[in-house]
């Protein structure tokens, strides 16, 4: 039954594909409602900047991905670099992530669903957004299917995932070029107080919003140990973080060109009022145009969407866990593999948590929004690449390959520090209790006490970002304006940078 190593199956479209219809999912989809309540039509900008940060932050992946391609590979570099304690953080970091992200698309499909079954008085999804008992239950099955996907080799999880994604990519663009056609209004980027209505402080806060869309490029390096030849891992990651940017874009100007604010129910330019509509935005609208060829073809979209990024996003927490497994973070049966080469208890593992999720967001509405808010922690992930990028070179045990690593370093540190500031409160506090617990217990249990002083510069960073999210404009006490907040982080970023390059271990 168990097998000794991975398969290399994975071809540079395999990975190209799999990183970018990864990535539109529920992001594209329901992210547009929120970011525009921020910072209306400037949120053309904002999807621009949020990919401008994810490609430095990108670029780091390029770097450690190609020199460590191996099964979670972001979930290992800070081994490399700083040693055990580092390591277990920034692993329940990544883990935490992907754990969240399969129960939320799993809703989402169930979301699509609710439109269709609503007017047959089959209700999933409440009039406050948060799933019944029903729908719920339909989360957990929804979960389940994503088994197959995962569960039979790599080839043909590769295969299968080329076919579907890019179907799915064709009914994305179809659905945004049939907005901007048929519903496109100029009014709406310059009436309603302009284009940037609130201003620089609007579109930065937005941002966030969109990282959480593009998080489709850290899925290529955790299937790293998969791929034919390393060397395309850099090439996938750059081609989704372009191609990610450009359909984000056009999704932006479909959105915000073709917002019907009577038929929502809305009143008219009141931008911050986009954040109370319940369901998918882009389904709302094509249902209130009662324009039935979009209206299909969006509600297409609301489930193969959600569902092909929620299967993907499973295989990728499944690797994770195989990586925390080798680390020696939890049982080591979590590293064996089936007859297909899959790691089947980190499978069975994440699909049993991720249904337990699913189904408490009915009986405990909370949850539902510490799902969303739980999330913020893949972003604390962000903050130990470039260190350990910048680290491993230094110290020698890796080769430069990236060109201007020295700036590339400290520039996606800033950008991982900013995305985790601007999340706010309490979603960064969330974040850190559930990594705290983890890691405490995790280490305790597994007996992790390795390089704690190598691990200070990061405990520090993560407490750092917790005060600023807790004085700062997006935070619980507004102490200090968002410009002056976010000044003070990148000035943050920078010391724990040096500091965390001086941390690492020999």
């Amino acid at each position: 039954m168990e097998k000794s190593s991975l398969k290399k199956e994975l071809s540079l479209v395999n990975l190209f594909i799999m990183g970018t219809v990864g990535a539109i999912g529920t992001g594209v989809l329901f992210a547009s409602t929120g970011m525009a309540a921020h910072a209306g039509p400037a949120i053309v900008i904002s999807w621009i900047l949020g990919g401008v940060f994810y490609f430095f932050v990108g670029l780091t992946y390029v770097q450690l991905a190609i020199n460590y391609p191996e099964a979670g590979g972001p979930s290992r570099y800070s081994l490399y670099s700083h040693g055990r304690i580092t390591n277990i953080i920034n692993a329940f970091a990544d883990f935490v992530w992907y754990l969240f992200i399969s129960p939320i698309e799993a809703l989402a499909v169930v979301e699509g669903i609710n439109y269709f079954s609503a007017p047959h008085h089959f209700i999933l999804i409440g009039s406050t957004g948060v799933p019944t008992t029903i729908g719920a239950i339909l989360a957990v099955i929804i979960m389940l299917i994503f088994v197959p996907f995962n569960y039979y080799s790599i080839k043909f999880f590769g295969r299968s995932t080329m076919g579907l994604g890019i179907i799915k990519l064709a009914f994305y663009l179809a659905v945004m070029f049939g907005f901007i056609i048929f519903f496109f209004h100029y009014k709406n980027f310059t009436s309603y107080g302009g284009f940037a209505p609130f201003g620089f402080a609007g579109i930065f806060s937005a941002v966030p919003l969109a990282m959480f869309a593009f998080g489709g490029i850290r899925v290529i390096p955790d299937y790293a140990e998969e791929a034919k030849d390393p060397r395309d891992l850099g090439k996938a990651i750059v081609y989704t973080v372009l191609a990610q940017t450009l359909i984000y874009i056009g999704f932006a100007i479909a959105f915000v060109s073709s917002i019907d604010w009577k038929g929502l129910g809305l009143s008219i330019g009141n931008w911050a009022s986009l954040s109370s509509l319940p369901g998918n935005p882009f389904i709302d609208i094509a249902g209130t145009r009662n324009f039935i060829p979009l209206l299909v073809l969006t509600g297409i979209v609301g489930l193969i969407g959600p569902f092909v990024t929620g299967y993907i996003y499973l295989g990728a927490g499944t690797r994770v866990l195989f990586a925390m497994g080798r680390s020696g973070y939890v049982s080591n049966k979590i590293k064996t593999l089936s007859k297909h080469h899959i790691p089947l208890w980190a499978l069975i593992v994440v699909v049993a948590i991720g249904s337990i999720i699913a189904y408490l967001s009915a009986p405990l509405p909370t949850i539902y929004g510490l799902i969303v808010d739980a999330v913020v922690a893949g972003y604390i992930g962000f903050i130990t690449n470039p260190v350990a990028m910048e680290a491993l070179i230094a110290k020698g045990k890796i080769k430069p390959i990236v060109p201007g690593y020295k700036i590339i370093a400290p520039l996606a540190i800033i950008f991982a520090f900013l995305i985790v500031y601007w999340s706010g409160w309490p979603c960064v506090p969330y974040s850190v209790i559930l990594l705290a617990i983890l890691s405490i217990v995790f280490s305790a249990i597994y007996r992790v006490k390795e390089n704690f002083r190598n691990s200070l510069w990061y405990i520090g960073g993560i407490a750092f970002l917790t005060l600023m999210s807790y004085i700062g404009s997006v935070g619980a006490l507004n102490i200090v304006s968002f410009y002056e907040g976010s000044a003070i982080t990148v000035i943050g970023a920078l010391v724990f940078y040096y500091i965390g390059l001086k941390s690492a271990i020999d």
